[in-house]
């Protein structure tokens, strides 16, 4: 393999192990603010669309 190859295929592997990080960290912390969403609901805090009344 030429030092080139060598280049291209470090710095596409780096930069997929960059996007899967990301993914991973997306899907984390989607979960964790669903969790804390539950636990707020759960506590009686609602959210503001679900207050009845006309929006101004």
């Amino acid at each position: 393999m030429t030092a080139h190859a060598l280049y291209v295929t470090a710095a596409y592997a780096v930069s997929a192990l960059a996007i899967a990080g990301l993914v991973a960290w997306i899907f984390l912390d989607q979960r964790a603010r669903r969790r804390e969403l539950a636990e707020l609901e759960a506590s009686g805090a609602r959210r503001r669309s679900d207050r009845g009344g006309s929006s101004a």
